[in-house]
């Protein structure tokens, strides 16, 4: 059986370590490969690796690393299949939402070779008598990424990129679920010309990633998955005084007016809540429509669209969406579908016991519906990270944009209209990190910010785009004066009154 293990100094590292995690083919519900889960030693030997390779890393002059970062770029076009393929036959998601994932960390690729305009500081003369002031960014050291099983390629690409553009070196700790495309992300960063150690990868679990939070020589610490995690990595990191940006959970609405294109509006959510299983942080899990009419005209086109819907493994094309991504997270999901009827959730399309011929033990569930959904109930107060969608229905736009305000979690929400003052309103007063109008899944550009509000960020930087370089550097102010030329009396320039 494959054993997948490290990647430290430019190398692939085989640690000591004896314990080691499976990795399933969620498709076939099968053990395919298992990963080291690296031991402290071995964090500490990656960080290591980061602090020798930093000091020479930093003096890189930007332009150089620029350079560098387009080849890997075209590096990773090159090997777009087979990364694809890393993606797909250990997450499940099918080839063409691999693909598509791995596209959006080529963006922000791509805003990184761009990032020397964003790294120039500000110039002021004259702020007193033959005085001027000057700002700096400089890279802050060591950087760390800790990323999910949803999106192994892109997550990373959101975060490492734009930290060695800055001068940093990282270390990555991605999820031991789906480990392999980022150690071959790491593989083509040192055949682009990114040094040893710049760049590298331990796979583990919560012992890595406690050895992340503790380690002096750490400096910041970028995070995405679950709210209680990314809170634990938040008040862990800033308790040992590292710089932590830590993107948590979501339940992201979609408000739907009465005006409303009724046919684009429910292709919009087929897309936004069961692509990728569901298993997406911008995935629309909540549909608000504003009166029973609206409710009932989407309702009913959903359920007609919805059975024409497939599901299956990535290896056929035709697939819509694939499996979910664990055992344990399938169990999860089907116990929240069980929870939402006993609190008395009207199930609608019932995506449990979903079985496919020669795939029955994998890790499938069909589109789920809920009508008649309560703010109290389980299903629509936590992230359910499936393919389960929840309809609530209001008799008002206000009292919309009230569940919408009053939810813990604000990652991102959007609102289908043909009113342009409702969407300026919603845009404006809805307590959202990311709005989207007549979008469904708002997520920014590469060189914008991708961050929520409320419990879905703890710390003050969004990631990737211009708060991605904020986060990844620290601000110098220079003040600057000469009370005499010492170059000597040849090269002395008369002082003008």
């Amino acid at each position: 059986m494959e054993k997948i293990s490290h990647f430290i100094d430019g190398k692939i590292y085989s640690s000591s370590s004896s314990r080691t995690g499976p990795i399933f083919n969620p498709a076939i519900g099968q053990q395919i490969a298992e990963v080291e889960l690296a031991n402290k030693d071995t964090v500490k030997l990656a960080i290591e690796s980061a602090s020798k390779a930093f000091v020479k890393w930093s003096k890189t002059t930007p332009i150089s690393r620029s350079r560098i970062l387009s080849k890997y770029k075209e590096l990773i076009i090159k090997n777009m299949n087979e990364l694809a393929e890393l993606v797909s036959k250990q997450h499940g998601k099918t080839i063409p939402d691999s693909k598509g994932s791995i596209q959006r960390g080529i963006e922000v690729i791509e805003y990184a070779t761009g990032i020397t305009s964003a790294l120039k500081g500000e110039h002021s003369t004259s702020v007193g008598t033959n005085v001027d002031s000057h700002t700096l960014r400089q890279p802050l050291g060591v950087c760390a990424g800790i990323t999910p099983f949803n999106f192994p390629a892109m997550v990373p690409m959101w975060m490492f990129p734009v930290a060695i553009a800055c001068g940093n070196t990282f270390v990555l700790k991605p999820s031991e679920k789906d480990p392999s495309c980022p150690l071959k992300l790491a593989e083509l960063a040192i055949e682009a010309g990114i040094p040893p150690g710049v760049l590298n990868v331990v796979n583990g679990d919560k012992e890595a990633v406690d050895t992340i939070l503790e380690d002096k020589n750490v400096q910041a610490i970028s995070f995405v998955g679950s709210t209680p995690i990314a809170e634990y990595v938040y008040h862990n990191g800033t308790k040992n005084n590292k710089r932590v940006q830590a993107l948590g959970g979501a339940k992201n609405h979609m408000v739907i007016m009465p005006d409303a294109d009724v046919e684009k509006t429910t292709d919009a959510i087929i897309g936004s809540a069961f692509g990728s299983a569901g298993e997406r942080c911008m995935a629309i899990s909540v549909a608000v429509c504003v009166g029973d009419k609206t409710k009932e005209k989407i309702k009913n086109n959903l359920l007609e669209k919805t059975e024409k819907l497939n599901v299956g493994p990535y290896t056929d094309e035709k697939n819509d969406f694939g499996p979910l991504n664990n055992k344990a997270h399938y169990e999860k999901v089907l116990g929240y579908i069980d929870s939402g009827e006993k609190e008395g959730a009207k199930l609608i399309s019932d995506g449990r016991n979903f079985k496919l011929q020669g795939y029955e033990n994998g890790y499938f569930v069909g589109p789920t519906i809920f009508d008649d959904v309560k703010a109290n109930m389980k299903i629509y107060k936590e992230e359910i990270f499936g393919p389960v969608l929840s309809i609530v229905t209001t008799k008002t736009y206000d009292e919309a944009l009230t569940l919408v305000n009053d939810h813990e979690l604000g990652n991102g929400a959007a609102v289908f209209t043909r009113s342009g003052n409702i969407a300026k309103h919603f845009t404006e007063n809805a307590k959202i990190g990311m709005i989207g109008v007549n979008v469904p899944i708002p997520v920014p550009v590469a060189y914008h910010s991708f961050g929520g509000w409320k419990r879905s960020l703890f710390g003050d930087h969004s990631i990737h785009g211009p708060d991605g370089v904020r986060f990844y550097t620290k601000l110098k102010t220079a003040t600057v004066t000469w009370v005499e030329d010492n170059a000597g009396p040849e090269f002395t320039i008369p002082v003008l009154s």
